[in-house]
């Protein structure tokens, strides 16, 4: 029997989006790296949950950190003997009054969920917003297309994050997975490929426990969008003690949390193929589960606990069924967001998602009486010291590589997260997720230069992280935009993030030259 959740699954979730993109064209910017780089005079916000601290000068010696340096106190005179000494062909920053955070971590980048285009495109959006590492779920382009891109950006041939790639389960098998040990050699080939990791979906119990518990014993993480024709049988407490790393969303949780049934309440007229009637029910699913803090809720956050279990929200696709007005609408989209991909974004009943074409209000407050319940259980996951970390899903429902990310912060603090342990799910913990937390993830000496430079300071306001910054009235009564990541630097290459936004703006617009019906699709999207 053909594996159903192979076939369905990728078809409804992809849905066109992964088409062919263009490889990233060889590196013409960035500066460096450097035999040595100083960042003087810097105020850090680490990774790690600390509080800011400053004045600091980090050296960097081509891709690694060498130093941290306390160079006096705020309000005074730097100690300039406390100083290290610039070298011969070195370069420095003047860094004060600026602040600086490890490099973010993209724990849910397709490269691929664009409507085909460059992926230049998407990978100077993230590098834009600070992100310096991705994690490629699903590998939309396919495998070798995603280790060459990978090797590329490790080599800094490209202007691209490091890129990790989670082969979707079963990807190039014709007939899908239909065994066990078919399960356990595909995934044994995904490992010798090099593969970093798995993307599932969900399939059959006996197929999906031998290919988590095979990939565990490989060494490799994994990832799971633990999708509706398959969760009623493993839900993510099943996966999470087979072996499963990460989850994705919130599918299974809620499942795992059910008390008085074992499949969601779906209306008898219910089609998953439609995705109006996929998303109405979805935002209906936390109030399905167990109230917060009763008995049940407890029993399964201890042992996803006791799992050392990762969860990555994804909270910000999802958010545009909260108010699809507003999400449509946001003021990057003009200038940064693809011709096709804005038409992409429109409603429709065979694009993934896009399932806006019947709402409205009472929808709408479903979606964030489910965001509440959701949103309360990370909280309190974070709170008992469960990992969580931050990934956009960008590519679908009006969410934008790198914009994207940014409104995933924000909704993490929605949720409850100090403005610290927002940047330390972007940086540390994802870092630890996926292993790599002995090289980047915090500003520490002999891990890898990643960082982002700022003249404003993300945690009063994580708006000030946005490509277009936040608008503000300054002292001559003037609307003013500030704010944006000045310098995103990775492997000690320093980028100027102003000008790869640049880079992206002309690439949209070229597209609009040769797409007369752009500012239609636009004017669609807003309502006008």
């Amino acid at each position: 029997m053909k594996n159903l959740i192979l076939l369905l699954v990728p078809l409804i979730c992809s849905n066109l989006a992964h088409s062919q993109i263009d490889v990233a064209p060889d590196r013409v910017r960035g500066e460096g790296p450097f035999n040595q780089l100083i960042i003087r005079g810097v105020t850090l916000i680490n990774g790690n949950g600390a509080p800011p601290t400053g004045p600091v000068d980090i050296t960097v010696e081509g891709n690694k950190i060498v130093s941290i340096q306390n160079v006096g106190y705020p309000g005074l005179e730097i100690n300039e003997d406390r100083r290290p000494k610039l070298k011969k062909g070195g370069k420095e920053i003047n860094a004060q009054n600026m602040y600086l955070l490890p490099g973010f971590i993209e724990m849910h980048g397709h490269i691929s969920s664009q409507q085909s285009g460059k992926a230049d495109y998407v990978y100077k959006l993230w590098m834009a917003h600070g992100i310096t590492t991705i994690r490629d779920p699903s590998c939309g382009q396919g495998l070798d297309w995603v280790l060459s891109e990978r090797e590329r950006s490790f080599k800094n041939e490209i202007t691209a994050p490091r890129i990790l790639a989670y082969t979707k389960f079963g990807q190039g098998m014709k007939y899908g997975i239909n065994s066990p040990q078919e399960a356990i050699d595909w995934v044994r080939n995904n490992a010798a490929k090099g593969a970093d990791g798995i993307k599932f979906f969900g399939s059959r119990p006996d197929i999906f426990k031998a290919a988590l518990q095979e990939n565990k014993k490989l060494g490799l993480r994994s990832a799971c969008h633990h999708a509706q024709m398959d969760v009623a049988l493993m839900n993510v407490l099943e996966t999470a003690r087979n072996g499963l790393t990460t989850m994705e969303h919130w599918y299974g949780l809620p499942e795992a949390l059910f008390e008085d049934r074992t499949v969601q309440n779906y209306p008898l007229d219910y089609n998953y193929m439609n995705e109006e009637d996929r998303f109405e029910e979805a935002g209906k699913l936390w109030q399905q589960a167990a109230l917060p803090h009763s008995k049940k809720w407890n029993e399964v956050m201890e042992e996803l606990l006791s799992l050392d279990f990762t969860i990555d929200p994804t909270f910000v696709p999802y958010s545009i069924f909260r108010d699809v007005q507003r999400g449509s609408s946001l003021t990057w989209h003009l200038d940064y967001t693809r011709p096709a991909l804005l038409e992409f974004f429109l409603p429709a009943r065979d694009s993934h998602a896009a399932a806006y074409y019947d709402w409205g209000t009472e929808k709408e407050i479903q979606w964030k009486e489910n965001y509440r319940l959701w949103m309360a259980f990370v909280n309190e996951y974070k709170n008992r010291g469960g990992r969580v970390t931050a990934g956009s899903d960008s590519g679908y429902m009006y969410n934008l590589y790198g914009f994207g990310y940014i409104q995933e912060l924000e909704l993490l603090r929605e949720a409850g997260f100090h403005p610290l342990e927002v940047i330390q799910s972007a940086t540390l913990n994802a870092a630890e997720a996926i292993g790599m937390d002995e090289k980047i993830g915090t500003i520490e000496v002999g891990k890898y230069a990643d960082m982002i430079l700022m003249d404003r300071n993300p945690l009063k306001n994580l708006k000030y992280l946005y490509g277009t910054g936040d608008v503000k009235l300054d002292k001559r009564n003037n609307v003013v935009r500030v704010g944006g990541v000045n310098y995103t630097i990775k492997d000690g290459i320093i980028y100027d993030a102003r000008k790869l936004l640049e880079d992206v703006k002309i690439i949209v617009d070229k597209e609009k030259e040769v797409n007369p019906d752009w500012e239609s699709s636009m004017m669609q999207s807003i309502g006008r």
